[in-house]
């Protein structure tokens, strides 16, 4: 039976989230305030309850421990090949390793079955031990599509500190909420309000 995410603070996914599933796989991990730390893939059962939510896999997938830890993997591949491109920096040859290896876990055509009884016939490869691989590699693309796409130069890191979420800038927006708007502007004024005076 699989553990149903209980706690978890509700956290509107940021912008982008809907138009890239990438973004929502790396913000899956989340740092609040006050030294909290959310991972919505933390367990098997709470990585099969993300993975149905998100369509890449039925509910009853039965993801094992293993598993979700190829997903938290891929999941910090990729959070480093966005913080890499956000910083315009190297990127790491682990994470591009990493992100093309579940790119070609999964067969894109239907493959050439045959039958004792009745020959050959064509059917895709998604039987319930590879769901896994299929959800890396439309991760993987995903990610992939935005990083070499469009709206790669909107990719940024929320501007409020603890958070560790990406977003899809738009125009002078860099919280990927409300609330990480509302705490960095409060930041801002106490640090005005307690930096010191010229005599």
């Amino acid at each position: 039976m699989s553990e149903e995410l209980t706690d978890v603070p509700a956290v509107p996914p940021a912008p982008g989230a809907e138009d890239y599933l990438a973004l929502d796989f790396v913000n899956s991990a989340i740092a609040l305030p006050g030294g909290q730390f959310v991972d919505l893939l933390g367990t098997a059962g709470a990585t099969n309850q993300w993975l149905t939510g998100h369509g890449l896999a039925p509910p009853d997938a039965g993801v094992q421990e293993t598993c979700a830890t190829r997903l938290r993997s891929l999941r910090e591949h990729i959070r480093a090949l966005f913080v890499a491109h956000v910083g315009g920096l190297p990127a790491s040859p682990e994470a591009v390793s990493a992100l093309n290896h579940a790119l070609s876990r999964a067969p894109t055509a239907a493959l050439l079955l045959w039958d004792e009884k009745s020959g050959p016939y064509r059917a895709a490869p998604c039987p319930t031990h590879e769901i896994l691989d299929h959800a890396l590699a439309a991760l993987a693309a995903n990610a992939a599509d935005l990083l070499t796409g469009p709206d790669a130069d909107r990719l940024t890191k929320c501007g409020s500190s603890p958070c560790n979420r990406h977003l899809l800038r738009h125009g002078r927006r860099h919280w990927c909420s409300t609330r990480c708007g509302d705490r960095a502007r409060a930041a801002r004024a106490y640090a005005r309000r307690t930096e010191p005076q010229p005599d």
